[in-house]
């Protein structure tokens, strides 16, 4: 018996009944040989660690665009939370935890440079849209690895698709890390905007702090527990209707106070112009991408437009910076 064997029959002997089982996977889109030492999604897990894409989600921007400091969250350290966060739902409920953790690590792979600005201009420009959700399964299916992909398992890419609020995955484990992006974002967004003196522990109204707590830590527990206490023995991940009000009302808050703020959003503007001029010139130069971009476009794997989509989405704060200086910011001449 192999190792990876021995911890498929410990999922199923301790696991609960409703978890998902390695050895119960849909499987791949490609067939490949099993590793002898690691079950299905703990393979997945690290295929999406040793990613490109998961590297640069270190300079992509969370709420605040290039903030002056260290301590402010970003894509990656989002994504972090996320998946500490849902392990410790799964761990509690009995889950796999190596499937819920390749699912939180994979959730926002296909977010933009300049966070939900960037993703807003590309949905506008993109004949097709763009939503980060279907981008991060694009990423896993059609990018990485040259155009080969990573071949994760459908459970992964199921709930990375669709962690969403309007969206249901199909696994226990997808419900759990979509529950869990929600906590994270509500709670270190609040925690950021405090710290940028956006808003004060004090304006956060009253009626949302009676039930979810005064600080951040209160809140984040309320959170955790209320989940892991509702949802035990059960074939669903449930949420009491008095948590889920104040976590509405406190993302609408946060919209209202700091995701829309001005002071927060001054330099907005100036991304949007960025990414808009970089969209036109790179759909208007043939060869002006990387070889392997240009490749997708000569293969047909799909139109211009939608690999510049690619190309743009996966930028990083800097990296966009730095090209759209390259091409339309005059240098210094020199002999």
């Amino acid at each position: 018996m192999t190792i990876r064997e021995s911890l498929e029959n410990w999922e199923e002997e301790h696991l609960s009944p409703y978890a998902s089982l390695s050895k119960n996977s849909r499987g791949r889109d490609r067939e490949e040989e099993e590793c002898d030492i690691r079950p299905a999604y703990q393979r997945d897990r690290d295929r999406i660690l040793h990613s490109k894409a998961f590297r640069r989600l270190n300079n992509k921007t969370q709420v605040f665009l290039s903030p002056k400091g260290d301590h402010y969250r970003t894509r990656l350290t989002h994504t972090l939370e996320v998946s500490q966060i849902a392990r410790t739902i799964s761990k509690a409920l009995r889950l796999n935890e190596d499937l819920t953790e390749a699912i939180a690590l994979g959730h926002d792979l296909g977010h933009t440079p300049f966070g939900h600005c960037g993703e807003s201009v590309l949905n506008e420009i993109c004949k097709d849209g763009f939503k980060h959700n279907e981008q991060s399964v694009r990423i896993v299916e059609k990018i990485e690895k040259s155009g080969k992909g990573l071949n994760l398992t459908k459970e992964v890419r199921d709930g990375i698709l669709n962690h969403q609020i309007s969206s249901m995955p199909s696994t226990l484990e997808g419900m759990v890390v979509r529950l869990s992006d929600k906590i994270a974002y509500v709670n270190h967004d609040i925690d950021d905007a405090i710290r940028a003196r956006v808003i004060s522990e004090d304006d956060i109204p009253k009626e949302y702090k009676e039930i979810l707590g005064n600080n951040f830590k209160q809140r984040l527990d309320t959170m955790i527990h209320s989940i892991i206490i509702n949802s035990q023995d059960k074939n669903g991940i449930f949420i009491p209707k008095d948590v889920e009000w104040a976590i509405s009302n406190l993302r609408k808050f946060m919209f209202e106070n700091v995701y829309t703020n001005p002071i927060a959003k001054i330099e907005e503007p100036k991304a949007v112009n960025m990414l808009h001029k970089l969209f036109e010139f790179y759909l208007e130069n043939e060869g002006s991408m990387p070889e392997h971009f240009e490749k997708h476009v000569l293969r047909g794997i799909d139109n211009r437009e939608r690999i510049v989509c690619d190309y743009i989405a996966g930028m990083t704060d800097q990296y966009a910076i730095s090209k759209f200086e390259d091409l339309f910011v005059p240098k210094s001449w020199n002999l």
